[in-house]
């Protein structure tokens, strides 16, 4: 039976896909198979290997324009998470009633696959990476997907699995309806991409608790107990599944928690009670005790045996870009964490450091309060050096908290001032707390500066 127990959209007809990236082509390959008439369009330019791919499947598609004669046809819409609700053809297609879904709702109607969602404002890829090693690990037939790896829909469509972990951002969820997480996990919230939610915390905070519509009593909910958003929204997001906190501030007697002893104690129902101390995780520091937690009770909730887990959570090797050790130079450590685009990002950056740190940060501000970092910046940091061009908020944010603030004109300039002002024993951080949009491509792009500009110095 299907994750949607009832087909809710056309099954077939003229099926139009908004946005040829990963989520678009993989939707696009999967109407196909299920007999629609498939058109892609994509307002930017489509990327060379999408464009060989929807070539050699023979789907018609359009780029550089939305062409209205060829999209306000159509019988079923699957959109990119990135186009917004306020973009004009979105506005028209709702005028016309139109079904407009994400790539994740369509490709739930096509696979009885048990489904692992994860979301959070921050977190999310680690521990959907770790979550994915501990099953597969385990010997289960698991698929990584969402916001990560090959698309949901393409993975459905030619390459099924038994499970899938996927990573779920908000702006997915603002387009899934009927869809039902096995197990939905929500590892924190705080503010991030406000600018698309009417800068309402509110607003935000509901599509997070998306996750959970549709779970029914046998289904799971894990969520952090120490998280104030999450805890303040319980009640006004109800839902009929098993509810697993995980916490370190407290004894449970079902979820995770970390005990006097510096031991992670995970207990589901009906499960064998794990225990590891958290010394041999292999991913350290508070935030990622809680990403373990995470993880650890879906391992749980799936049975997987306890020895396999402790394997698995004692050898995981972070993904790139998130707090990535790129060399020591000098004696001082330059650390990669350019997928931290938000403040709160950033935050658990600067806990997971003792040392003198010179902080890089900087780029698309969307709307950053920088209040959260102001004690860690206070105790920590020693200089701030400032990329890309939203850089008068990041002044104004800490002038008083650090002795240096300066602007850089490139990543390879910013890596040679900080070379500069850090001495033997400090940290070099690239956490910008921005999206990476007005210099890089994307923050994966900006890491791969940054790491070049070390390996030059």
């Amino acid at each position: 039976m299907s994750n949607i127990a009832h087909t809710y959209y056309p099954q077939s007809g003229r099926l139009v896909i908004l946005g040829a990236g990963e989520s678009g082509v993989g939707a696009a390959i999967l109407g196909k198979d299920k007999g629609f008439d498939v058109f892609v369009s994509d307002m930017g330019q489509i990327a060379d290997s999408y464009k060989q791919t929807l070539e050699k499947e023979q789907i018609a598609f359009e780029e550089g324009k939305h062409s209205e004669e060829l999209i306000l046809n159509a019988d079923l819409v699957v959109k990119s998470p990135g186009i917004p609700e306020k973009a004009p053809l979105i506005k028209q297609l709702r005028s016309l009633n139109k079904p407009l879904i994400s790539e994740i709702e369509f490709a739930a109607q096509y696979t009885d696959a048990k489904l692992y969602c994860i979301t959070g404002s921050n977190g999310k890829t680690t521990t959907t990476m770790l979550t994915y090693s501990l099953l597969k690990e385990g010997g289960l037939d698991v698929g990584l997907a969402g916001n990560i790896g090959n698309s949901f829909a393409l993975q459905v469509a030619r390459d099924p699995h038994a499970c899938y972990v996927l990573e779920i951002s908000s702006f997915m969820l603002d387009d899934m309806y009927h869809f039902r997480a096995d197990v939905a996990v929500i590892l924190n919230i705080t503010p991030d991409h406000l600018d698309r939610y009417e800068y309402k915390m509110e607003n935000y905070v509901a599509s997070k608790f998306r996750l959970l519509q549709n779970q029914r009593e046998t289904d799971y909910f894990i969520y952090c107990l120490d998280d104030p958003e999450t805890v303040a929204a319980l009640d006004k997001h109800p839902t009929k599944a098993i509810h697993l906190p995980f916490t370190q501030e407290q004894a449970l007697t079902q979820g995770a928690f970390v005990d006097a002893d510096n031991t992670l104690n995970i207990l589901v129902p009906n499960r064998e009670v794990f225990t590891m101390n958290i010394e041999e995780l292999s991913l350290q520091g508070k935030h990622n005790v809680y990403n373990n937690s995470a993880a650890g009770l879906i391992a749980k909730v799936q049975e997987l045996r306890n020895q396999s887990m402790k394997e698995s959570m004692g050898s995981f090797v972070n993904i790139e870009h998130r707090l990535e050790h790129v060399a020591s130079v000098g004696g001082v450590n330059y650390i990669n964490d350019s997928k931290a685009t938000n403040v709160n990002s950033v935050w658990y950056a600067l806990e997971s450091f003792s040392t003198d740190i010179v902080l890089i940060m900087g780029g698309v501000d969307k709307g950053n309060d920088y209040d959260m970092l102001r004690d860690l910046v206070k105790s920590k940091v020693k200089a701030i050096i400032c990329i890309g061009k939203d850089t008068g908020r990041i002044h104004e944010a800490f002038e008083d908290d650090t002795e240096v603030i300066v602007n850089s004109a490139s990543m390879s300039d910013a890596v040679q001032i900080a070379s500069h002002l850090a001495k033997k024993g400090d940290t070099v951080l690239l956490s910008p707390a921005c999206a990476s949009f007005d210099w890089f491509k994307n923050y994966e792009e900006r890491g791969d500066k940054f790491k070049e500009a070390v390996m030059a110095l």
